[in-house]
């Protein structure tokens, strides 16, 4: 990560085993809950999947740049792509603190701000839905209801 590239970056405690947590996020199966309603396939270091959100008629393709099991998930998306990383820390009471960064705008100017708005309430409206699902087995309907008008 570039020091002086803009970065955002979202966070939350959830309540159960980092191998769960992490299973959420390769799994679209369980990540359906709580982010987008389909994915092509589990992600695994190399490939490429495309995830998306059915209501608005939205999919992006996503690169799994590496993938350190229980700790790390880095991924390359959009147009033009930039960078995220979902870090998975183990915490002694058996939870797990998730922080997702991401990073490698091209955008500059109200276009960089936008965009940087729109990731930040994005990624903490994952977090949101996530720390429901998997704490209490409810999917929220969060990204769904975000823009109404949208669908």
């Amino acid at each position: 990560m570039n020091e002086r590239s803009p970065c955002i970056e979202t966070q939350m405690l959830i309540r159960k085993p980092a191998s769960e947590v992490f299973d959420a996020f390769i799994d679209p199966g369980k990540t359906r809950h709580f982010w987008f309603t389909k994915g092509s396939g589990k992600l695994e270091k190399g490939a490429t999947i495309i995830w998306e959100w059915e209501m608005y008629n939205v999919s992006t393709e996503v690169h799994v740049v590496d993938i350190i099991p229980d700790e790390l998930i880095a991924i390359t998306w959009g147009s033009p792509a930039t960078a995220v990383d979902f870090i998975f820390t183990k915490r002694a009471d058996g939870h797990t603190y998730i922080v997702i960064r991401n990073y490698g705008f091209e955008k500059q100017g109200e276009a960089l701000i936008r965009e940087i708005i729109d990731l930040t309430g994005g990624f903490t409206t994952v977090l949101d839905g996530l720390k429901a699902y998997m704490e209490y087995g409810i999917n929220l309907n969060l990204i769904a209801d975000k823009f109404p008008s949208r669908k």
